[in-house]
């Protein structure tokens, strides 16, 4: 029994789309490890410019509000960067970013009649 010229096309397909699969992994990968290092690079900043103290704080916000210490982080790396931190930011000074940062929170006054 020979091959018919469907079943060639059959298997060139399949050989197509498993190429396909193997560079969508591959750029899957790529992609992952550029993240990792770019994380690390992160972490590496943070722990130069932050004290003990200021990255306890930092941790403990995250635990509540991830999106709101991803901020943070951000912003403390744009402020390492442009030059502004004399030595490293202290819980203190972690206080005072957070404060700059956070949301005007809406408060509710609940009245009972």
């Amino acid at each position: 029994m020979s091959d018919t010229p469907d079943d060639e096309r059959l298997e060139e397909l399949r050989k197509k789309k498993m190429q396909e699969l193997q560079d969508q992994e591959g750029q899957q990968e790529a992609q992952e490890q550029a993240q990792q290092q770019a994380d690390a690079q992160k972490q590496a900043m943070l722990r130069k410019h932050l004290t003990d103290g200021a990255r306890k704080r930092l941790n403990s916000v995250r635990m509540s509000k991830p999106d709101f210490a991803d901020q943070v982080e951000r912003q403390v790396i744009a402020i390492a960067q442009s030059g502004r931190v004399n030595g490293k930011i202290d819980e203190d000074k972690m206080k005072q970013i957070l404060r700059e940062l956070k949301p005007d929170s809406k408060s509710f006054n609940i009245r009972r009649r």
